[in-house]
């Protein structure tokens, strides 16, 4: 069901139609880079199919699909379910000549970005929130049984846009930030747990300096659970200077089956 006008400008004043434009842009402008990196999730996603071999898939924060195999998964499973808080319109039309797909607008941070924006939209810089102690991180709940739970690419990036409004609207810490990320991570971590489900996520960026030199942040902050089919590799992100800062990054990746 799609969202309501008044949702739909909440979103937009959270930059996240920006924010969906800036991946694809990414992509296409790194589309040889980005390569190995799609083509290993998307193979680790179809092995993982042959393992579980489930009748229904829920894939989380679907986004442009450029790490599903959309195609090959549509030819094995009878329910396809396509969850993000908005559907691009080329995944619309990507989408409907195969009937057993499904699109289903939601926030897969389980109302986050409602909670964040009612706690703090409307507050000034005069008017801050004094501490994060009220915003609740919730769970995510799906309708119906999920099947087999996708989740590529999104763990660490359901923090992004509620904690670009934080820092404006909040007079929270840095150790306060710390947690509330830490936080959401493991509530997506909590849900994946209950339910057979593909995990894949950076862990950690690599930021390539002029001169050669390293800088390495972790990006994710939770614990992940021991999988029973795993893979790692190196994202190469950025190694053509894209970013505002001049600077080339790469991921590292990992995938799990859990």
């Amino acid at each position: 069901m799609p969202h309501s006008p008044s949702y739909r400008r909440i979103l937009h004043r959270m930059g996240y139609y920006s924010y969906q434009q800036g991946l694809i842009y990414r992509q296409l402008n790194q589309q040889n880079e980005w390569e190995s990196h799609l083509h290993r999730c998307r193979r680790f996603i179809l092995k993982s199919l042959d393992i579980v071999r489930p009748s229904r898939v829920t894939v989380l924060g679907s986004g442009w699909l450029m790490e599903l195999p959309l195609a090959e998964m549509a030819e094995r499973i009878e329910k396809i379910i396509l969850v993000d808080i908005v559907h691009p319109p080329e995944v619309i039309r990507q989408s409907a000549g195969l009937k057993n797909v499904e699109l289903s607008e939601q926030d897969v941070s389980g109302g986050l970005i409602g909670e964040v924006w009612n706690k703090t939209g409307k507050r000034t810089f005069f008017n801050r929130l004094p501490s994060l102690e009220t915003i609740l991180v919730p769970e995510y709940e799906p309708a119906e049984d999920p099947g087999l739970v996708i989740s590529v690419n999104i763990l660490t990036q359901l923090e992004v846009l509620p904690e670009r409004l934080i820092k404006k609207k909040t007079k929270a810490r840095d150790d306060d930030l710390f947690r509330f990320r830490k936080e959401i991570q493991e509530k997506h971590i909590g849900f994946l747990k209950k339910h057979a489900s593909v995990l894949i996520s950076d862990e950690a960026e690599i930021i390539l300096k002029t001169g050669g030199t390293q800088i390495l942040n972790k990006t994710l902050l939770a614990d992940l659970p021991e999988g029973r089919l795993s893979d790692t590799w190196t994202w190469d992100f950025d190694l053509t200077h894209t970013d505002f800062n001049r600077q080339k990054s790469q991921f590292k990746v990992v995938a799990l089956l859990i």
